[in-house]
C-alpha cells in the first residue's frame, strides 16, 4: 500500500511538472488573445479565446509550439475578417506567420515578429505602405505581401535585413522608385514587383543575385541592365525602357556580369596584365584627384574669410553666446539671403533666380515680395551636414506661387485644414505629381509692422536647419499680403492624435516606440538647443507639434516661429508652460525643458496636460502626476492603460525620474536637453531596448558651422 501512494505521488508530480512545462508562454498567449479579438472572434479558430487559455497545451487551430513558445501561426484561406492586432512584436520566437487568402483588412500592423523568417500577408486587403519594421528583422528570408492594397514609396529600410531570398510585392499600388538600400538584399534570389507603379530604374538591382524578377507593368524607364539580362526568368513588359545601346556606367562602378562565375572559372594570364593598367589608371586618377580637392579648399578657405556669417533671430541674439550660425552657406553675405529656387515637380514655382535679398523686399500691403532680376545666388542650404539618412546636401528651398499652392489646397478649404495654432492655420496639400505638403499660412496681424527683411530673415533662418527629428522645411510663399511656409507631410498626423485622438484599441504605441519618440524628440530639441549657434528657444513644444512619420519617427514641427511667438497675445501651449512664463518672452532654454517633460509625462500616461473632463484633483497633469512619480505603486498605477501592463518594469523608474527633473518648478534645477538625451540612452541600454539607430549622439564639431551625429 506504502509504494502505491508513493508510487502514485511521483505519478501526480511528473504529471504537475509536464503541465507546468506545457504552459504557453504569457507574452504569447495575449499577443493572441488580441489577435483573436482582433479578427472579431471567428468561430473557425477553434481552442482561441478572447482571454487567458493556453495556446500550445490546447492545440489551437494553426498553431505551432516549441517548449512553451509559439513558433508558427499558419491560417491561410481561412475566410479571416478583421486586423492582426497590435501584439505581434511580443511573438519573438515566431518564426513563421501566414495569414494569406483571406479578407483582412486596415494596415499591417508597424510591428511584425521580430525573428521570423517566413511572412505571408498575401491576398488580403491591407492598406498603408510596407511597416518599416522590416528594417529590424535580420531573420526574415522569405516576405509576400502580393494582392493587397498597398500604397506609398518604400522605405530606404533593406540594408540590415540581408538574409531576404524571396520578396513578393506585386499587385499593390506602390509608387516612386526602389530604395537603394535594395543593394544590401544580397542573398535575393526572387523579387516580384509586377502591377504596382513603381518609377525610376533597375540599376540598384544589377549586382543581386536574382535568378527570378518580374517587374511587369510599372512606370520603370532607363536601360535595363546587363547583369539582369542573363538571369533565368526575367519579366519587364508594359514599362517604359529606353531603346538604343546604354551609356557606360560610371567611372569606379563595377557591376555583377551575367556570366560571373563562368567568368571566374576561366581567368586567363591577360588578366594580369590589364590589371596593372587598371592599377596605374586608379593611381593616377587619385593623384588628380588630390590636387583638385587641395585647388578646391584654397578656394573655400578664401570665401571662408572674405563672408561674414549671418545671425539668426534677433530675440536670439542677446544669448551671450558666440555669433556663429549653424548651415550657414559660405556664400551669404551679410543681409543677403539667398534661397536656390527651383521648379518644383508638381507644383510650378516662382521664376527661377528669386533671391531673398533684402533690397528686393518692398512694402505691399504688410509686406510683398518682389523678383529679383539680379544674378544668381548659392543655395542657402549647400552645407556639409553627416545627418543620418541624409545627402551631405541639402534640397534647395522652392519659392512657390499662391496660385499654384491655392490649387494644392483647394483654395485653402477647410476639408484640408490639417490644425490652427497660434501663429495661423496648417493645411494639406496635394501636388500634381501626387506628392503630399504641409502648407502653414500665417496669420497676416502677425506680420504687420513689420521690417521689411523681417519675413525673408525667418526664411532664411529656418531654411539652414536640418535634422533628422525636425519638420523637413521645402520652401515658402510671399505674394499679395500672403505669408506662408511650405513643409514635409508626415501622414501619421502627430503625436497628439495618437495619444489622444486615436483609437487605443487598435494602434496603441507600444512602451518601445514612446522611448524612441521621446529620445528623438529630445534629439530635437538638444540639436536647437546645443547644436545651433546661437541656441535656439523652441517656445511651444507640446505633443500636437511631434509629427510622425510611417515609421513613427518623429518630427519637431513650429521650430524657428519664436520671432511670432512673441508678437501674439495668446497663451502658448496650454499645461505645457513653465510657471516662469506668464508671457512669452519670459520664455528661456530651461522652459523648453519643462514642456518636453510634459510632453513625456503624456507618453507615460496616456492622459493631456490639462483635461477637464477628469476629477478637479487630476486636471493638471503636471500637478497630479509630480508627488507619484517617485512612489514605484503609485507610478506603475499610472502608466497608460492603453499598453495593458507590457512594458520592461525596470524601464518606467528612470523614465519617470527624467520627468521628474524635467517638469521641476525652479528652471535652475531642471536639467539641459544634452543631459535629457544621455539619460534616456542610457535608459534604453540598461533596460536591453531595441531602438536601432537611436543611440547615435550628436555634437557640435570643432567648426561650429556644422553639426555631425555618430
Amino acid at each position: 500500500m506504502h509504494r502505491f501512494v508513493v508510487g502514485y505521488l511521483l505519478l501526480s508530480f511528473g504529471t504537475l511538472i509536464s503541465l507546468v512545462h506545457s504552459w504557453t508562454d504569457s507574452r504569447d498567449v495575449n499577443a493572441l488573445n488580441v489577435m483573436f479579438k482582433s479578427l472579431k472572434a471567428p468561430s473557425q479558430l477553434s481552442g482561441w479565446r478572447v482571454s487567458g487559455g493556453d495556446p500550445c497545451s490546447d492545440s489551437w487551430q494553426g498553431v505551432k509550439c516549441s517548449g512553451s513558445r509559439v513558433t508558427e501561426i499558419s491560417l491561410s484561406n481561412y475566410g479571416l475578417n478583421g486586423e492582426l492586432g497590435y501584439q505581434l512584436s511580443n511573438l519573438t520566437s515566431l518564426t513563421s506567420l501566414d495569414v494569406s487568402k483571406n479578407n483582412l483588412n486596415d494596415q499591417i500592423p508597424y510591428q511584425l515578429p521580430p525573428n521570423a523568417v517566413r511572412i505571408n500577408l498575401s491576398h488580403n486587403q491591407f492598406t498603408g505602405n510596407v511597416p518599416y519594421s522590416i528594417s529590424q528583422m535580420s531573420n526574415i528570408e522569405s516576405i509576400n505581401l502580393s494582392n493587397n492594397k498597398l500604397d506609398g514609396t518604400l522605405s530606404d529600410m533593406f540594408a540590415n535585413v540581408k538574409k531576404l531570398k524571396s520578396f513578393d510585392l506585386s499587385n499593390n499600388e506602390l509608387i516612386d522608385k526602389l530604395p537603394n538600400s535594395f543593394a544590401n538584399l544580397t542573398n535575393l534570389n526572387t523579387l516580384r514587383l509586377q502591377n504596382n507603379q513603381l518609377t525610376g530604374t533597375l540599376n540598384v538591382l544589377a549586382d543581386l543575385p536574382i535568378e527570378d524578377l518580374n517587374v511587369e507593368n510599372n512606370k520603370f524607364s532607363g536601360w535595363i541592365p546587363n547583369e539582369l539580362k542573363g538571369i533565368r526568368s526575367l519579366k519587364t513588359g508594359g514599362n517604359s525602357w529606353s531603346t538604343g545601346k546604354a551609356p557606360p556606367p560610371p567611372p569606379g562602378v563595377r557591376h555583377r556580369h551575367p556570366n560571373a562565375k563562368e567568368d571566374q572559372d576561366n581567368k586567363d594570364d591577360g588578366k594580369k596584365s590589364k590589371l596593372v593598367r587598371n592599377v596605374a589608371i586608379v593611381a593616377g586618377s587619385c593623384l588628380g584627384a588630390m590636387l583638385v580637392f587641395a585647388a578646391l579648399m584654397a578656394v573655400f578657405a578664401r570665401r571662408k574669410a572674405a563672408h561674414p556669417s549671418s545671425q539668426f533671430l534677433d530675440e536670439e541674439r542677446n544669448t551671450g553666446t558666440k555669433d556663429n550660425t549653424p548651415f550657414q552657406s559660405r556664400e551669404l553675405a551679410g543681409a543677403q539671403y539667398v534661397s536656390n529656387v527651383k521648379e518644383s515637380k508638381g507644383l510650378k514655382t516662382i521664376q527661377s533666380g528669386v533671391t531673398l535679398d533684402q533690397a528686393s523686399l518692398q512694402i505691399s500691403g504688410p509686406m510683398g515680395l518682389n523678383r529679383s532680376v539680379s544674378g544668381r545666388g548659392s543655395s542657402v542650404s549647400e552645407q556639409t551636414s553627416r545627418l543620418k539618412g541624409r545627402s551631405s546636401t541639402s534640397a534647395p528651398v522652392i519659392a512657390y506661387s499662391l496660385a499654384d499652392l491655392q490649387n494644392a489646397t483647394g483654395d485653402f478649404a477647410s476639408r484640408n485644414l490639417q490644425g490652427e495654432g497660434n501663429i495661423g492655420r496648417v493645411y494639406r496639400a496635394k501636388c500634381e505629381d501626387g506628392k503630399v505638403l504641409a502648407v502653414k499660412k500665417i496669420d497676416p496681424i502677425l506680420i504687420q509692422g513689420e521690417k521689411p527683411e523681417g519675413f525673408a530673415e525667418i526664411v532664411a533662418n529656418i531654411s539652414k536647419l536640418h535634422h533628422p527629428n525636425i519638420a523637413e522645411f521645402v520652401g515658402y510663399c510671399s505674394e499679395r499680403g500672403n505669408y506662408l511656409l511650405v513643409y514635409d507631410h508626415y501622414r501619421n498626423g502627430s503625436l497628439h492624435e495618437f495619444l489622444h485622438v486615436s483609437d487605443d484599441f487598435s494602434k496603441p504605441l507600444t512602451w518601445n516606440t514612446r522611448v524612441s519618440i521621446a529620445l528623438g524628440a529630445a534629439r530635437a530639441v538638444e540639436y536647437l538647443h546645443d547644436v545651433c549657434s546661437p541656441p535656439i528657444v523652441h517656445k511651444n513644444i507640446k505633443s500636437s507639434n511631434i509629427l510622425l512619420d510611417l515609421e513613427l519617427t518623429p518630427h519637431l514641427s513650429d521650430y524657428g516661429m519664436a520671432h511670432f511667438h512673441q508678437r501674439t497675445s495668446q497663451n502658448l501651449g496650454m499645461g505645457y508652460n513653465a510657471p516662469e512664463c506668464s508671457r512669452p518672452s519670459a520664455y528661456t532654454l530651461k522652459s523648453d525643458v519643462y514642456s518636453f517633460g510634459v510632453v513625456m509625462l503624456e507618453l507615460l500616461t496616456g492622459r493631456m496636460p490639462l483635461d477637464n473632463k477628469r476629477p478637479k484633483t487630476e486636471q493638471c497633469l503636471v500637478k497630479w502626476a509630480s508627488p507619484r512619480l517617485q512612489d514605484n505603486d503609485a507610478l506603475a498605477a499610472m502608466v497608460d492603460p492603453a499598453l495593458r501592463g507590457l512594458y520592461p518594469p525596470k524601464s518606467l523608474s528612470p523614465f519617470a525620474d527624467i520627468i521628474a527633473h524635467c517638469v521641476k518648478s525652479d528652471p535652475k534645477l531642471r536639467p539641459a536637453m544634452s543631459e535629457v538625451v544621455q539619460s534616456l540612452i542610457q535608459l534604453v541600454q540598461q533596460s536591453n531596448m531595441n531602438l536601432g539607430d537611436d543611440l547615435s549622439t550628436s555634437r557640435r564639431t570643432e567648426d561650429s558651422d556644422y553639426a555631425v551625429y555618430v
